[in-house]
């Protein structure tokens, strides 16, 4: 099962996946085109050395519980004695190129990807981390509005850049606990007294 390495493991996983996409098809006809997981300094172009075009960034921008998944999932983990917190990652897929017309070609292969394929299952989860046997992630396209998309950017060490906002769901994330604590049971054995007769 996925422990506290399951946010990484779903970053690295989408990168992997991307790169060999881009890889098998490029976006751009001269030289690879890369993919990298981004922190808010990274995006800052002219400061940080991660960002060299062509290349697609994904910026993880907020973790949330999964709220339709929680409350089962809840009681699984009581059931289980090992807690379980079902999140969605949110990201920006943010393109990067020399002119417009590399960042069009980079997001639109990034979406032709994510649409032919918007499961993350078996190999194509980076084995970094303990997966079990039916874990998978769905990936799609996230419904955020221009103003909260604007917020967003409005935090950031850039100004508005192209990018495409999707989800990640459900990724499980176990507690350490294994098992709880045994329930204390009490037994109680009496014999009924012999009767004269």
């Amino acid at each position: 099962m996925v422990d506290f390495t399951g946010i990484a493991a779903v970053g690295s996983s989408l990168t992997r996946f991307l790169t060999q996409a881009f890889n098998a098809h490029p976006p751009i006809g001269v030289g690879p085109t890369g993919v990298v997981l981004a922190r808010t300094e990274d995006l800052d172009v002219e400061d940080g050395p991660l960002i060299n075009p062509p290349m697609l960034s994904l910026f993880l921008y907020r973790v949330e519980a999964n709220s339709a998944r929680r409350p089962g999932s809840a009681a699984l983990g009581g059931y289980r004695g090992r807690a379980q917190l079902p999140l969605d990652l949110h990201f920006l897929m943010i393109p990067w190129g020399d002119n417009a017309d590399q960042e069009y070609r980079i997001l639109g292969r990034t979406l032709q990807v994510l649409e032919d394929a918007p499961i993350l299952t078996g190999p194509r989860l980076d084995p970094v981390t303990d997966w079990a046997a039916g874990d998978r992630i769905q990936v799609c396209l996230a419904d955020l509005s221009t103003e909260d998309l604007m917020r967003v950017f409005d935090s950031l060490p850039i100004d508005y850049k192209l990018c495409v906002p999707y989800v990640a769901r459900v990724v499980l994330v176990d507690g350490h606990v294994e098992a709880p604590d045994p329930d204390v049971a009490t037994a109680e054995a009496r014999t009924a007294p012999e009767v004269a007769q």
